[in-house]
């Protein structure tokens, strides 16, 4: 059975291979970073991993709280803006009357048409409508007027509100957690200058003391 745990044993070497390389990224970045272990660290490298990791704590606190705060408060305004907007809407079928041609913008050229429809207080209303697809006379198409009946946009859509809390919510992560990003690169970089100090100092230290112990 040799042939077997020596094959096992090439398995788990060939693994454990599979697993290192997998977390080689990680590793560098942590290295990097100033993260990872080391029997060298001077007392400069453990005061910037505790910071680090305090501000790391700090913005795993933050960034989620921050998102979803934001995120609740502008899905909770989009949804009153959209009870706002049908509150004063409503839907009305509209019947085309004539086709034609004419500017309904300072942009753009739209085709319009002619139609009438039915008012919420069961007037009738005439009036200048953009086209709809494959409009024609007689053909008939949903469109939204507000309480006196004059033809308006439609009431905010519920995915505008859906992409506002999302935008709110990215927002107010990066908001919360780049400040304490620039914190850890200002610590780095004044570590960095420590220990740029040590290290000259340890080689004037070498410097003076090859030249004390020159052989005569």
């Amino acid at each position: 059975m040799s042939w077997f745990r020596s094959g096992a044993r090439r398995h788990a070497a060939m693994d454990g291979d599979a697993r290192q390389a997998a977390g080689a990224p990680l590793r560098r970045c942590a290295r990097r970073a100033g993260l990872a272990p080391s029997d060298l660290r001077r007392p400069v490298d453990r005061v910037q991993r505790a910071i680090a990791f305090v501000l790391l704590g700090l913005a795993l606190i933050a960034v989620p709280l921050a998102a979803t705060t934001c995120a609740r408060w502008s899905y909770r305004s989009g949804m009153r803006a959209e009870g706002a907007d049908r509150s004063v809407r409503a839907r009305a079928v509209a019947t085309a009357e004539a086709v034609g041609v004419g500017a309904t913008g300072d942009r753009y050229v739209h085709e319009t048409l002619r139609a009438h429809w039915t008012a919420p207080d069961g007037s009738a209303r005439v009036g200048v409508l953009t086209a709809w697809k494959n409009a024609k006379p007689g053909a008939r198409h949903t469109i939204w007027v507000d309480l006196r009946g004059t033809a308006t946009t439609p009431p905010r859509p519920h995915g505008r509100t859906v992409t506002d809390a999302g935008y709110a919510a990215t927002g107010a992560g990066l908001a919360a957690g780049l400040p304490l990003f620039a914190v850890y690169l200002v610590v780095r970089r004044r570590c960095d200058r420590h220990r740029d100090a040590l290290w000259e100092a340890a080689w004037a230290r070498m410097d003076a003391d090859a030249g004390h112990n020159r052989p005569s």
